[in-house]
């Protein structure tokens, strides 16, 4: 298990060894959603916001 802090609100959260790259977390503490960057070295940033593109 693997533990990381949230980049918005600063809680700690729990991770299963079978996180992948790329998977998108929400903290359980301000539901701000974390993506992970990276395993090794373990990154997560915030992830992206999906914008509706209207049919474009």
């Amino acid at each position: 298990m693997s533990e990381i802090v949230c980049t918005e609100c600063g809680a700690e959260l729990r991770l299963d060894d079978d996180v992948i790259q790329n998977e998108i977390l929400p903290c359980p503490d301000c539901g701000v959603e974390l993506e992970v960057m990276s395993l090794n070295p373990f990154q997560v940033a915030l992830a992206p916001e999906v914008e509706e593109d209207w049919g474009e």
